[in-house]
């Protein structure tokens, strides 16, 4: 909304400057308001085509968040917004477009009926009454207009959530056009059909011209004119006093040179051409990092359509909380997907992992390539070498707000299903070591609706457990599963998942209860919380987070949602 509220007072800033400059006053008798709404709204396009790059640079993104650059944690939590400020630009940029076309629908039809045979290089038509469609389909802003157009529907369209649910591959293909756009756009700007006045002590917009006046009123007989050919062109003298006729308004100031008039240098190459070389560079940058595939070491199937798969890959660095992007070119040759890490590389091993959940096209053929064997000849050899796994590059690791949550004291982490996955990179860590962190103690919250899901990481929890345990520190971490739905019949995760087992709920949290009870034993102390679900469950976490309570507790709200 503050976005909004922005772009809309820049585009009123601007329609003032051109409503009011006097060195567009002849443009502006021509074309009326649809002048003054066409520049505003290109300066408001200018601003968010610039901006709207900049939070898809995930390189950069994540060198702010992981480097002492961004100190304070409320400037870093800014940095989670950028998927939601990438996407208010991207609501902006449609919304003054439609402004922007309308516009100049407007003054392509100005242009053929107000025709202006006294200032010809002002004109964009050639003629009074030239069709209007000639200068939309025949000129280069009006082609390269129109065809901006049709990109910017098919994305804006491509873009919306049913779309992206029932089939991600038409959003993705059709997002990748942004740069089909751009290069429209340079293109647009250069046609110049615009122009302002250059000489305004000269001409005054509106000045009396006696030259001129003369030239049209004065009528010299055809023998006059051959004796003395240059009697008409010769300039009034301008130490002479003006003729009485010529000075009969004492406000009108007289001038002795046509006005002239000069396109508008394209302002946009230096709004988008920082942004868009930056990320062409990092675009690069990520190709070159990411050229090498990675060694896949395993491949485990979990219950529920959730497939493990573990990796490695020299010189790779990774902090909890991160995602990394999987491209697999038997699989797609252009199409790549983010997944999050829910194993980092440590000192101690160099191995890392992701786990996936088999939902769509993509997944599903990138699950039958990893699970075929390759022949029945192999089957002596170890089962690693059993399989033939196809190439697999990563791209990354890229920042998430993940990474905050061993920065408290105190963090409530909610999953919703296989929103688990950043989490388990946490738990990951701590197990390996948690007293490096300023981390002391773990409110974890994870919500299926199938006891077989909790078996994904139930083995991680257990062993986590016990560790704190041994520890004397089994306060450090607070578990609660919920099992969403049920049959009636009371159900365990497993014989050897006695610890998880006593930990098992029926039904769904009572969240506002939940807070509470936290609240009330962390009295006066900062939480933060952090969730990876459904934006039901995100929008209940972060009500209850804004609201106050008696315990003199702050609640700091994070998320990440499935989008």
């Amino acid at each position: 909304f503050f976005w909004l509220s922005l772009s809309v007072w820049l585009f009123g800033k601007t329609f003032l400057l051109y409503n009011q400059g006097l060195q567009y006053y002849y443009l502006h008798q021509m074309l009326g308001l649809g002048l003054c709404i066409s520049r505003a709204s290109a300066s408001v396009l200018n601003l968010n085509c610039c901006l709207v790059l900049l939070p898809m640079c995930r390189v950069l993104l994540a060198f702010l968040r992981g480097s002492q650059k961004v100190a304070s944690k409320k400037t870093r939590r800014l940095l989670d917004k950028s998927k939601t400020f990438h996407v208010t630009c991207g609501v902006t940029i449609c919304i003054f477009s439609v402004l922007h076309v309308a516009a100049h629908l407007v003054n392509a039809l100005n242009f053929s009926e107000n025709y202006n045979e006294e200032f010809v290089t002002l004109n964009a038509a050639n003629y009074r009454g030239e069709d209007p469609r000639k200068l939309l389909f025949a000129t280069v802003p009006g082609v390269t207009g129109v065809i901006m157009v049709l990109v910017l529907f098919l994305m804006c369209t491509a873009s919306t959530y049913a779309i992206r649910v029932s089939n991600y591959d038409i959003f993705w293909y059709t997002h990748n056009l942004f740069f089909v756009f751009y290069m429209l756009l340079m293109l647009h700007v250069s046609g110049g059909v615009l122009k302002y006045q250059t000489n305004l002590e000269e001409h005054p917009p509106g000045c009396f011209n006696p030259n001129k006046t003369l030239r049209q009123n004065l009528t010299v007989p055809k023998a006059f004119e051959e004796l003395f050919p240059d009697y008409t062109t010769e300039n009034f003298p301008e130490d002479l006093p003006v003729p009485e006729p010529f000075v009969q308004n004492s406000f009108m100031r007289v001038c002795s040179k046509e006005p002239k008039f000069q396109s508008h240098f394209p302002e946009t190459w230096f709004w988008i051409s920082g942004p868009l070389c930056l990320y062409c560079v990092e675009r690069l940058y990520r190709y070159i990092r990411s050229n090498k595939p990675v060694t896949i070491t395993s491949v485990i199937s979990h219950p529920s359509n959730v497939l493990e798969v573990r990796m490695m890959k020299d010189d790779f660095e990774a902090r909890p909380g991160q995602y990394v992007i999987l491209h697999c070119p038997r699989v797609s040759a252009l199409e790549s997907h983010p997944f999050t890490l829910t194993m980092c590389p440590t000192d101690t091993k160099a191995t890392f992992g992701v786990h996936l959940k088999v939902v769509g096209d993509w997944t599903e053929r990138f699950r039958d390539l990893l699970l075929l064997h390759s022949n029945q000849d192999t089957e002596i050899l170890p089962i690693f070498q059993q399989r033939r796994y196809p190439k697999l590059y990563v791209d990354g690791p890229f920042g998430s707000p993940f990474e905050e949550s061993l920065n408290y004291e105190i963090s409530l982490c909610v999953a919703g299903g296989i929103g688990v996955t950043p989490f388990a990179s946490v738990l990951n860590t701590l197990l390996d070591g948690w007293k490096c962190y300023k981390l002391r103690r773990l409110y974890f919250i994870w919500v299926c609706r199938d006891i077989e899901s909790f078996r994904w990481f139930a083995d991680l929890l257990c062993m986590l457990h016990n560790k704190l345990w041994q520890e004397n520190r089994p306060d450090y971490i607070n578990i609660q599963l919920y099992l969403s739905q049920t049959d009636g019949i009371q159900k365990i995760i497993g014989e050897k998942y006695q610890a998880l087992n006593s930990r098992l709920l029926i039904g769904r949290p009572r969240w506002k209860l939940l807070f509470d009870d936290i609240a009330k034993c962390n009295r006066r102390k900062t939480i933060g919380v952090f969730c990876c679900g459904p934006n039901k469950i995100s929008k209940i976490l972060h009500k209850l987070s804004n609201s106050s309570n008696s315990y003199g507790t702050r609640f700091e709200y994070n998320k990440e949602s499935f989008s």
